[in-house]
């Protein structure tokens, strides 16, 4: 199984469309056996889920996430878990071992990313998220 995770500094970034990069966990036998990083370059919504798809990424974990992007992850047979905080690396594994803790309200409901908006727990404006 391969694990996504949406990445600023080995963090889990709170904006699944605006993130820098990701970091990718293999895991085997419930033990993550290999690490990565990867950009995500100037890719958007649709081209990140199309980028994780080439990764062959099973799961992706992220902060906020819209339902548009959610649909094109799932078209593309990616399962999403979205509001998690924290280190990456401790997200995976809790993700693995089945104690991820993450908000209930990580739902971005907007169109627009130019003005600031809320998304389910943290605040964004021009182009940038933060709790």
């Amino acid at each position: 199984m391969k694990i996504a995770v949406t990445c600023e500094n080995n963090e889990v970034f709170q904006h699944f469309g605006h993130t820098p990069g990701f970091a990718v966990f293999e895991v085997e036998g419930g033990k993550i056996v290999s690490e990565k990083q990867i950009s995500s370059g100037d890719s958007g919504h649709g081209a990140l889920a199309g980028l994780l798809a080439e990764e062959k990424v099973d799961v992706l974990i992220c902060g906020g996430i819209g339902a548009g992007a959610i649909n094109a992850l799932g078209v593309a047979g990616i399962s999403v878990v979205g509001g998690a905080e924290g280190n990456v690396r401790e997200a995976a594994a809790a993700f693995v071992d089945g104690t991820l803790q993450v908000r209930a309200d990580f739902h971005c409901n907007h169109h627009h990313h130019s003005e600031g908006h809320s998304c389910g727990g943290h605040t964004c404006g021009n182009g940038s998220c933060s709790h």
